[in-house]
């Protein structure tokens, strides 16, 4: 039997495949089709496998959620509206009083997802004790309803204030709705999110209500697709946690999955750096439409408990109050739009801009002969000599006279040569990526020097040891399989499950014995979960994590949990002035959340070392002028193929595998170790 990881990008659709039996692993890359995603998977699929019947795992990442919120054609919002208090309707349009852009006077919130007119209020009121102190008004809420029902609302977001606490209202709301509209979709905060601060968990119940029915149908496409070409085993789904589930959570909570592609890479990162050793890395993943960074230690990526879809990005970083908040947990990336699709332009004043426009997969760079006009960052590696003129093993042909006739027009703008243009369009794009590099590093209080940068994508490793060189990082690995490492990490990831408990109290009102009690409840509920899913005793491992803040502070921070109250706080501490620069001894600490990840550990491919080897230089299979910093050096070209562990390279020289290239300038030397790993650096 085989196992399967798709992963669906903005250009390329990655496909790895496992065979249990006789432990071989293939990969392959093919177009993406952005409008109908699931024709891009089929057609991956088709050309890896001849019977799915012999396939007993899918595991599938996508980015459905987050293009939705981009405004990707062809993916429609429903019309959804919302239950909540009397006097309380405003509240995803008031949110929080964050200014994205300080000093634009024109600057507007996003709009709203739920519009004015299908807001209720009603009468009903329960304390943040949980105590009920005017009970749910049954008949308002019916009449309102059944309004609604007749206009046509199919989905419906139940967010009271303090259900966390005391659901009992969401529930008789629940009922209501299920009486005058019985095909509704309904998403209940309780369920969803239950934590205190109602903007967030209102949002976050609105975010999961809009992307349930475009996930349910999305999901249902792909499924139903699998069956009716044979496939009969698990089809599970990456989360933006970095875990996998079934299907029936995504659907329950799609609003967890949202960024699942991104966060399979640094899934991948965490597992080949435990396999190396080593004890932090930094993931350096660049497509064909995004560069995103991870930053991982000791075999575990960092995590953030909030994120906002749909929102601005400036320089990697997210504009916090630019999009709408989702309350779970997320890898913490950075993502910037420079991509190998990523458009070059000048601006009014003349100057060379790189993105954030993508050609994407249609009509993709000019070099690809789709149709595409606009120059590219593929188009200018093209030109630099830095690309062979075929990628995704053959299956893509490049044409480096339309990538020089793309560039030509701005090079006549900007009184450049064309050579001069495309390194400038490389500089600036290394540029943009550094700083998505510095976001997941130095603003979290992290070293990079320390760290040993993995870089793969497609395009990836053509730009990372220029970038490594900006930030001090001594140490590039590239890992097996570059151009398909974010499908590859699919493989490697295990089932994993948050639960939250609301607690909100000082730390002198607490006792261990109280956490523990709590902790115990969260891992019997996490136990009934893995063990549905088939998952032994001997494979599950539970994760215990506080969110605390200083009182009267509005976010909180995620903490390990120990169990003595004092040590949890010192590290409240540590972190904090990590985090912001200082911290603050004399102010009360509160812990909001108890938080448990329950992670079922899954059966992963072996990745056996091969022989032992030595360095010893290797001929080239040829040579070529390649472009650089300064100016054009007769470099030595490899193919991976001919390679063997202990293959030592100096530059300057390319090394072309089917789904990657690989830039070793001058000055620097590649080893292949006996993973099929190039480690770079500099002599």
């Amino acid at each position: 039997m085989a196992i399967i990881g798709i992963d669906v990008g903005g250009t390329f659709t990655d496909l790895v495949l496992f065979n249990k039996e006789s432990g071989v692993l293939e990969h392959l890359k093919v177009l993406t089709t952005p409008k109908e995603p699931v024709i891009g998977i089929m057609n991956a699929i088709e050309q890896a496998i001849d019977d799915l019947a012999k396939v007993d795992t899918i595991i599938h990442a996508s980015t459905i959620g987050t293009n939705m919120f981009l405004g990707q054609i062809g993916i429609e919002p429903p019309k959804v509206a919302l239950i909540t208090n009397e006097g309380f309707i405003d509240i995803i349009e008031i949110g929080r009083q964050n200014r994205p852009e300080l000093y634009n006077l024109f600057f507007s919130k996003p709009k709203p997802l739920v519009s004015r007119n299908h807001r209720v209020g009603v009468r009903g009121r329960i304390d943040k004790n949980g105590n009920i102190i005017e009970n749910l008004d049954k008949e308002q809420l019916s009449r309102k309803v059944d309004d609604l029902c007749k206009e046509g609302i199919k989905v419906f977001a139940v967010s009271f204030l303090h259900s966390y606490k005391n659901p009992v209202h969401e529930i008789e709301a629940e009922k209501i709705i299920k009486d005058k509209c019985p095909d509704a979709i309904i998403v209940l905060s309780h369920r969803i999110d239950p934590e205190p601060m109602e903007y967030e968990r209102t949002s976050t119940t609105v975010v999961n209500a809009v992307l349930k029915p475009v996930l349910s149908k999305y999901l249902d496409d792909l499924e139903n697709t699998l069956r009716s070409s044979g496939f009969r085993g698990k089809l599970l789904i990456m989360q933006s946690s970095g875990g996998v589930s079934h299907i029936a959570e995504a659907l329950e909570k799609p609003a967890m999955f949202i960024e699942s592609g991104p966060s399979a890479g640094a899934v991948a990162v965490a597992f080949f750096s435990q396999l190396m050793s080593i004890e932090k890395a930094l993931g350096f993943d660049m497509g064909g439409t995004t560069a995103k960074a991870s930053s991982v230690i000791k075999g575990v990526p960092e995590i953030t408990t909030m994120y906002e879809v749909g929102g601005k990005v400036h320089m990697g970083r997210l504009v916090r109050g630019s999009g709408y908040p989702v309350r779970f947990p997320y890898i913490d990336l950075a993502e910037v739009s420079a991509g190998g699709g990523t458009i070059a332009w000048i601006d009014k004043g003349g100057a060379l801009r790189v993105g954030p426009i993508s050609a994407g997969a249609d009509p993709g760079p000019a070099c690809y002969g789709l149709g595409g006009k606009d120059p590219t960052i593929t188009d200018a590696n093209l030109v630099l000599g830095r690309l062979p003129t075929k990628l995704a093993g053959a299956r893509l042909l490049l044409s480096k006279e339309l990538a020089e006739k793309a560039i030509r027009r701005l090079a006549g703008q900007l009184g450049l040569s064309v050579e001069e243009t495309a390194w400038s369009i490389i500089t600036i794009a290394n540029t943009i990526m550094s700083k998505a590099l510095r976001l997941v590093s130095v603003e979290k209080g992290h070293d990079p020097r320390e760290f040993s940068m993995f870089a793969f994508g497609g395009a990836g490793p053509l730009h990372a040891v220029e970038i490594a060189r900006d930030l001090g990082i001594s140490s590039v690995i590239v890992p097996p399989r570059p151009g398909v490492f974010s499908a590859l990490g699919l493989l490697v990831t295990d089932y994993k499950h948050s639960f939250t408990y609301p607690i909100v109290k000082q730390v002198d009102e607490l006792s261990e014995d109280y956490l523990e009690k709590i902790f115990q409840e969260l891992e019997e509920k996490a136990n009934r979960i893995l063990e549905e899913e088939g998952i032994p005793w001997t494979r599950r491992v539970f994760r215990r994590y506080i969110e605390a803040k200083y009182w009267g502070q509005g976010y909180t921070l995620l903490v390990p949990y120990y169990p003595n109250i004092r040590k949890i706080v010192e590290t409240f501490h540590y972190i904090h002035k990590n985090r912001y620069g200082f911290m603050n001894y004399e102010e009360e600490v509160v812990i909001v959340v108890a938080r448990l990840d329950a992670i079922g550990v899954t059966v992963k491919p072996r990745f056996p070392r091969r022989k032992r080897y030595e360095p010893h230089h290797v001929k080239p299979q040829t040579q070529r002028l390649v472009y650089f910093e300064d100016g054009w050096k007769l470099s030595n070209i490899y193919r991976t193929e001919y390679l063997e562990p202990g293959s030592l390279i100096k530059g300057p020289a390319i090394i072309e595998a089917p789904d990657s290239t690989i830039v070793v300038p001058e000055r620097y030397e590649a080893l292949l170790d006996n993973l099929g790993a190039f480690h770079i650096s500099e002599v």
